[in-house]
């Protein structure tokens, strides 16, 4: 059974989504008979000390207490999984900043019984790490700091962190994971490592568990036909989104996903009232389509002035794109970082909600149902019924579902 057993490492600064990774990973191996334990320093540390350790000046590395109660914090914990892997447990998986060389010099020098894999997570996309920080200083930890505060104090946290960052390269078995894209960015793979196709496949898949994707209540363009603009709900549009409201309250929803438009938001806000805790975060990857020139404008006015837009995005609908605007294949790449932002924000979450435009939705289907381009343009996406997507490893859902009103 000795080679059966394996440590994993997590590295990298604060908020970049290493506690997150550790959970599904535990997850994803627990499903397949791999008794996975996470070994927290944070959690440690808050249980047993009884200290405020919220303040940034305990992360000081010039703060000789603090850095030697840490040690002990991480040495403790080495000792807890060390136990852990000696009776039932098969991986386990400590959960630390571990940026210094020295500290994960200390980790190999100390568990010697079976393999060490780290994994780095690294992301450096700044409006990500802005919402993924405020997330953060919403945890009971900050809870006695108003919330400008906590942002300060958390950063001030990273700061200290990154006077001690040194990435990985020395260490025999490591991966280097950009955690926004799911992309391993090096790997270096010396011992055999126990699940290592498992654990690899898993590090480059998106996942969501369940994946509620509507669209917005109906508004005044919807009626008269029209492309793009800002246009408000109409008083029907204001009770679709009611009756998504008393639908969603049977279920915990922590974040809802929405464009920068007022037609989602409006649509999201009712959600959000009957949760007992949720955010709404508008994200412009979800904007619906520019149509450019033809922006506000109906169909029947594309087809009677401007008929040769009309008939060359008719020829071909997905790679068509409006003059001064954009089109499906165009609008690709940034529904896919969309994606990707929102599952990377909501990764501890349960059932998340975005809440786009019907050409929106339709590249958000087809990223999961690999439906042909021609075909994609053409997505049914009601606007009195939603969709629900699983995507895991192992289960592939879509279901179309009526809502009350």
């Amino acid at each position: 059974m000795r080679n059966n057993k394996l440590y994993i490492v997590m590295v990298g600064l604060p908020a970049r989504g290493k506690s997150t990774i550790a959970y599904k990973l535990k997850e994803n191996l627990t499903k397949y008979g791999i008794k996975t334990g996470i070994f927290n320093n944070g959690d440690l540390r808050r249980r047993l000390t009884g200290l405020e350790t919220s303040r940034p000046e305990f992360y000081d590395p010039d703060n000789r207490q603090g850095a030697e109660l840490r040690g002990k914090i991480a040495i403790t914990n080495m000792g807890r999984a060390a136990d852990y892997l000696k009776r039932t447990g098969y991986v386990a998986i400590l959960d630390a900043t571990n940026v210094s060389l020295k500290r994960r010099e200390k980790i190999a020098g100390y568990i010697t019984n079976h393999p060490i894999l780290f994994i780095e997570c690294i992301n450096g996309d700044e409006k990500i790490l802005k919402a993924s920080i405020q997330r953060k200083v919403a945890l009971p930890e900050f809870s006695h700091l108003a919330k400008e505060d906590a942002t300060k104090i958390f950063l001030q946290r990273v700061e200290y962190y990154q006077k001690l960052y040194v990435p990985l390269k020395a260490e025999r078995n490591y991966v280097k994971l950009d955690s926004l894209n799911n992309k391993i960015l090096a790997e270096e793979i010396t011992d055999k490592i126990p699940y290592w196709d498992r654990i690899r496949d898993f590090l480059v898949t998106d996942t969501v568990k369940n994946l509620f994707l509507v669209r917005h209540g109906e508004t005044r363009f919807n009626l008269e036909n029209r492309i793009g603009g800002d246009s408000d709900l109409t008083e029907n549009g204001v009770a679709q989104a009611q009756g998504l409201a008393r639908y969603f309250q049977r279920k915990k929803v922590p974040v809802i996903f929405t464009s920068e438009k007022k037609r989602t938001v409006q649509t999201a806000v009712p959600i959000k009232a009957l949760q007992k805790k949720c955010t709404i975060i508008p994200l412009k990857d979800f904007n619906e389509i520019d149509s450019g020139v033809c922006e506000c404008m109906s169909y029947e006015e594309i087809r009677d002035q401007m008929p040769h837009v009309f008939l060359a995005r008719k020829n071909d609908k997905y790679n068509y794109v409006y003059p001064d605007g954009e089109g499906y294949a165009s609008m690709k790449h940034r529904m896919d970082m969309g994606i990707k932002k929102a599952l990377y924000l909501s990764r501890d979450s349960q059932s998340i909600i975005i809440v786009g435009h019907r050409a929106v939705n339709r590249m958000i289907l087809s990223h999961f149902l690999y439906r042909r381009e021609e075909d994609v343009p053409y997505i049914y996406v009601p606007q009195d019924r939603f969709y629900h997507i699983v995507a895991t490893q192992d289960k592939k859902l879509l279901q179309l579902k009526p809502y009350t009103l």
